[in-house]
């Protein structure tokens, strides 16, 4: 008997930000340049194999190269700015600058530390970058903003607008550009203003102001009548709750001193008052969204499930997150590293980036845009 191959469903775009932030936290935790090329790796293969045909899918290389470009400047700084070292490269005539500027010197003796150390700095936002472009390849910006809570509806769709933005102004770009190409126009930074900039900023303005007219007639922002009485209950328990995160996030970081009342023991060793106030903040906050979110009126269409492969998604990106977390802590040698030795990582952490390849291979296969749910296509077959 043959065994059934996985169907296609679209993973819950959820999962896959939380994959790829829990990368982000991993590469924030570290300035190990061998740690960062892991993360890379990972991180294209996944795209590679799990992106779909959509126009945010689409653009991953765009972050790349904003990536590159990070990385660039941050050497251009150090060589512009140099900060010393024992293993010069080369050498660079410094200018002796006028007036109030005789005290700045720029270029001057580039060092090998000084490189390795700038691309560090660099290689860490770069890799951020690659995560959040990542996240967007991946995620559905449509079917993430489904998936907001109630409370955070309106809050949600502009941060899924903000985030689609720059896709589509790169797909814009793409499709004037090759435009211009097919008709043979000249070149030159006239010729560019004019017959690109021009035709992508009237693009985005069209795009907004159909947004816009879409979202009206399908009644976005609508309100459901709810008690005055229930808005000002749910108002006091947002204020206690945040009220409770404020003091007890204080405590935490207060808590080393054990001077302050809030790091005292109730009950339970190890239980303080600022843990206590911070479990209930949490929970007041959560149950103010909860009833906050009944003055918003919505409908789900088809809904996306969160099954063992979202949870996998999601496990995939907080392993790695933990591994090198603890090896900051417990071998901060290797999470950073001087700028003259070679970077090592410790088996546990290398096991951890390893499993976060694992949605490239045991998630289900990626979705054509034009049959997910909620697409027009996907509707006139319904």
């Amino acid at each position: 008997m043959p065994v059934p191959r996985r169907l296609p469903r679209a993973v819950h775009p959820g999962a896959w930000w939380l994959w790829a932030l829990g990368l982000a936290v991993a590469a924030s935790q570290t300035t190990n340049l061998l740690v960062y090329a892991l993360i890379v790796a990972v991180i294209v293969l996944v795209v590679l194999l799990r992106r779909t045909d959509a126009p945010w899918a689409l653009n991953f290389r765009v972050y790349a190269w904003l990536a590159l470009i990070i990385v660039v400047i941050r050497l251009a700084f150090r060589v512009v700015f140099t900060t010393g070292g024992v293993d010069v490269l080369f050498t660079i005539p410094s200018p002796h600058l006028p007036g109030p500027f005789a005290s700045l010197v720029l270029f001057g003796p580039v060092s090998a530390q000084g490189l390795l150390s700038g691309l560090a700095s660099g290689g860490q936002l770069a890799v951020m970058v690659l995560c959040v472009g990542a996240a967007n390849a991946l995620a559905n910006p449509k079917r993430l903003l489904a998936a907001v809570p109630g409370a955070l509806y309106e809050f949600g769709t502009v941060v899924v607008i903000t985030l689609s933005v720059f896709p589509q102004l790169a797909e814009s770009v793409q499709r004037v550009s090759r435009a211009r190409r097919l008709r043979s126009d000249g070149r030159g930074l006239r010729h560019f203003l004019r017959q690109v900039v021009m035709p992508v900023l009237a693009d985005a303005l069209d795009r907004s102001l159909a947004l816009a007219s879409a979202m009206d007639s399908r009644g976005y922002g609508r309100q459901a009548d709810v008690p005055a009485r229930q808005r000002h209950l749910t108002a006091v328990v947002l204020i206690i709750g945040l009220i409770g995160l404020v003091i007890g996030l204080y405590g935490l970081m207060d808590g080393l001193s054990g001077t302050s009342w809030l790091s005292t023991g109730v009950l339970v060793p190890g239980v303080t008052v600022s843990r206590i106030m911070l479990v209930v903040g949490f929970v007041l906050a959560g149950l103010s969204l909860r009833l906050a979110g009944r003055r918003a009126v919505r409908t789900r269409y088809r809904p996306d499930p969160w099954g063992a492969p979202e949870w996998l998604v999601t496990a995939c990106g907080v392993i790695p997150a933990a591994a090198t977390a603890w090896q900051a802590g417990a071998h901060p040698e290797m999470a950073f590293p001087a700028p003259a030795s070679w970077p090592a990582v410790s088996g546990a952490l290398l096991i951890g980036l390893l499993l976060a390849v694992l949605p490239a291979f045991v998630t289900p296969p990626p979705v054509p845009l034009a049959q997910q749910p909620g697409t027009d296509s996907s509707r006139r077959r319904s």
